[in-house]
């Protein structure tokens, strides 16, 4: 395959998956009453911080994997099984635990232990399939996941509870699961799994659930805490208000996916700095017309879009809309050290993301859920503002010397 056509196939599965995610969350507000979404949201908050983890510890080293042809192939097939049985393990905890706790929110989070192998498997397939080169494979499987779900929640009525919403959610990914396993089974067959490498110390996953777990799950396990000790229904408000800024992640994924090495072609430091900081101003000024144009939505528009959350989400979009500009400029920033000095993202990553949660805290205090939406705004710009200082500093002293780094996720077997 060409090298513009697998990258215009990842990039449409990155929209697929994303516009799934968008769309299922939709569904959910549309059939879910406000209290009901809240609960929903929680746990589906729950599921996406084990999909960050599952694709930090398994999919982000895969993709890294370099060697023989057999080994790779090898090391595809190992990382989807190490995926479906970690995941059924920790399913099978998870739904025994919630067995014994009373509770709709509890009955849920007792569903999606039930349909975990089934989402993280499918999702695990996505990244062997981009490793392997054939990203159309992965567009195709997230195509008919897509069908899948859509048809699945449409038949469902109004008023149904989040525990059936998380079952029929996951069960719809199951015949997805098996046309990756069989595409994938027909590209990897005769290659032996390797389980035990990816167990040991040292393993390259694990250094990416830590940076994974202070950048990202740190924000969103604040929100589901704040919700359980205060009000549950700022877990469904700050949902449905990021829902609807889905494209934009979009967006933000295909610029640290694809901003690297095209970046990379501009041969003066100089330049890609600036470059990387143009990027940032289109992607911050498209945020804020994106924001601009769901402020202008009329109530039964945005209704037809969240059903009886859109009030709430709606109050939310000036805070949320000033929280992806934010994101805007520091993921562009980011990208920019990445490529100056890689080392010192995670350093920016842990002290902001701290930072964030206690301004969210802090704002929650302060004003409810607005001000727990202002929170994370003022959070996110802060770290925009700290990562472009550091790359003035690094910019003005020149890039560190590269060090020699592994990039392999499966060593091969003895």
């Amino acid at each position: 395959m060409r090298a513009r056509t697998a990258v215009l196939c990842s990039v449409a599965d990155q929209g697929v998956a994303a516009l799934t995610n968008i769309l299922v969350l939709v569904a959910a507000a549309r059939l879910s009453t406000l209290t009901d979404f809240a609960r929903f949201s929680a746990v589906y908050l729950v599921f996406t911080v084990l999909l960050g983890v599952s694709g930090a510890y398994t999919g982000q080293p895969l993709v890294l994997k370099r060697g023989a042809v057999e080994e790779t192939r090898g090391a595809c097939r190992s990382a989807v099984a190490f995926t479906v049985l970690a995941s059924a393990a920790l399913g099978a905890l998870l739904a025994a635990v919630c067995l014994l706790v009373p509770g709709d929110t509890a009955r849920a989070l007792m569903a999606l232990g039930l349909v975990l192998p089934v989402v993280l498997g499918q999702d695990a397939g996505r990244y062997a399939f981009a490793t392997l080169q054939q990203p159309h494979l992965a567009l195709t499987a997230d195509l008919l996941r897509l069908g899948c779900v859509l048809g699945a929640l449409a038949a469902q009525d109004y008023g149904a509870s989040p525990a059936r919403l998380i079952a029929v959610w996951g069960l719809s990914a199951l015949p997805a699961l098996l046309l990756s396993a069989a595409l994938l089974h027909r590209s990897t067959a005769g290659t032996p799994v390797w389980l035990r490498p990816m167990l040991r110390r040292g393993h390259l996953g694990q250094r990416f659930t830590v940076e994974f777990g202070v950048g990202n799950a740190t924000g969103q396990l604040s929100v589901l805490g704040l919700g359980a000790v205060g009000n549950p229904l700022l877990v469904g408000a700050l949902r449905g208000a990021t829902t609807l800024f889905g494209p934009l992640n979009v967006l933000y994924t295909s610029a640290t996916s694809f901003g690297p090495p095209l970046l990379g072609r501009i041969g003066d430091a100089r330049r890609r700095v600036r470059a990387t900081a143009a990027l940032a101003a289109v992607l911050a000024a498209t945020a804020a017309l994106w924001a601009t144009v769901l402020a202008l939505l009329p109530e039964r528009a945005g209704r037809e879009l969240l059903g009886d959350t859109w009030p709430t989400a709606a109050a939310l979009l000036p805070a949320t809309g000033s929280q992806y500009a934010a994101m805007a400029v520091g993921t562009c920033g980011l990208l920019a050290l990445r490529m100056l000095d890689p080392r010192t993202t995670l350093c920016v990553q842990v002290v902001f993301s701290l930072t964030a949660v206690a301004f969210l805290a802090g704002g929650y205090a302060v004003g409810g859920v607005p001000g727990a939406a202002w929170g994370l705004a003022l959070g996110s710009l802060c770290k925009a503002v700290a990562t472009w200082i550091r790359v003035v500093r690094i910019h003005r002293r020149g890039p560190a010397p590269q060090e020699t780094v592994s990039a392999d996720a499966l060593p091969a077997a003895p």
